[in-house]
């Protein structure tokens, strides 16, 4: 077993105290030029407005200056009214002036000065925006899926479930780096900055609500803690974690991992199947990259498959899960198959692709 100390993780514990948040992918917005040119726009667009509803009733107004309202004094008034400088030099005098200035000018004059200082609205409300997002996002986050750590393996497992039809916006990333996190943002995923080895951390996740847990991290003993505080929170989830050594598999499944993938061995062994057969390396790659080519699936036995044998189903089936079993599809007590049996089988996912090794030179010996 190589963990470290009760000290050692407490120092690392101590390490990441960080302040932990929740960072919701971002929409795609228009460049900040871009935006302070619409802005422009569509103040000059008011201004113009203005001065024409002016320039239409030019004879309700009155210069103090020579009496007569022109068109350059229909804009210098526009332009001094919707800026709310209001000199008092221009003034309207009749009605019909007066009542367009209650009901067009003013209305104009605000939304001149929504444009013009939209951007530091948008700053003040931002961070109103941001709470109301995040309160609607936890309340209707349930089922989910929680990866802790978004590494090469987390990052490889969760495209692998998402190729299967899992949503994006079904994905929450924790990580103690926020350069990770952002990453996580770009690829669509909801993610948690924070070490996930501390349960508050895990609760900004909603990990007490959601359906499976991926555990994910750089290091064995980051896997056991991170396991038994999921666990505790969430008693149903399906937990899967990742290790480097097999001798701390049980040890993660003591901890509440349904399933343990040892990272090195698993590799190693496809390297070993590899040197002795390119091919069936080939097919195992092949097997495990979810959404192309062949696919190992997990599905429910169907009514007009029950009575039959394994090898009487359309699929090709691998294995039949009975109960808590797993067995072959050559296991003498697997017999007939039962409504109740779950088959993993092999499909093509992509029928218009082929990437079977018979497609794929190997290397001539």
């Amino acid at each position: 077993m190589k963990l470290p100390g009760h000290d050692a993780i407490a120092r690392q514990a101590g390490e990441h105290l960080v302040t932990h948040r929740v960072v919701l992918p971002r929409k795609v917005v228009d460049r900040p030029i871009r935006q302070v040119l619409k802005r422009l726009i569509m103040a000059l667009v008011v201004l113009v407005a203005t001065a024409m509803v002016v320039y239409a009733d030019h004879d309700g107004y009155h210069d103090n200056a020579d009496g007569a309202v022109d068109l350059l004094d229909a804009f210098y008034y526009a332009t001094v009214t919707l800026s709310t400088t209001g000199y008092g030099d221009i003034t309207p005098v009749s009605d019909g002036a007066r009542l367009a200035n209650i009901f067009v000018i003013t209305p104009l004059r605000v939304l001149f000065l929504i444009i013009l200082v939209g951007t530091t609205l948008e700053v003040l409300t931002e961070r109103t925006r941001e709470e109301w997002r995040l309160n609607r996002w936890r309340s209707t986050l349930r089922d989910h899926t929680v990866v802790i750590g978004f590494g090469t393996k987390g990052r490889s497992a969760i495209r692998t479930v998402c190729a299967t039809g899992l949503k994006k916006e079904q994905v929450v990333v924790v990580d103690p780096s926020s350069k990770v996190i952002d990453a996580a943002n770009a690829e669509g995923y909801a993610g948690v900055i924070g070490d996930a080895t501390r349960s508050d951390v895990l609760k900004r996740a909603e990990v007490h609500r959601a359906r499976q847990i991926i555990v994910a991290p750089q290091r064995d003993d980051t896997s056991v803690l991170v396991t038994l505080t999921a666990r505790q929170l969430n008693r149903s989830a399906k937990i899967v974690a990742a290790v480097r050594e097999e001798e701390n598999v049980p040890l993660l499944k003591q901890s509440g991992a349904d399933a343990v993938i040892t990272s090195s061995g698993a590799a190693g062994r496809l390297l070993g199947l590899s040197v002795l057969s390119p091919a069936a390396g080939m097919v195992m790659e092949d097997l495990i990259q979810q959404g192309s080519g062949l696919d190992l699936v997990e599905r429910p036995v169907v009514r007009a498959e029950v009575g039959r044998k394994p090898r009487e189903t359309d699929d090709l089936v691998v294995s039949v899960i009975r109960g808590h079993r797993v067995l072959g599809y050559d296991d003498p007590s697997v017999g007939t198959l039962q409504l109740t049996d779950r088959l993993i089988t092999i499909v093509r996912a992509t029928p218009a692709i082929q990437v079977t090794p018979d497609t794929r030179p190997l290397r001539d010996e």
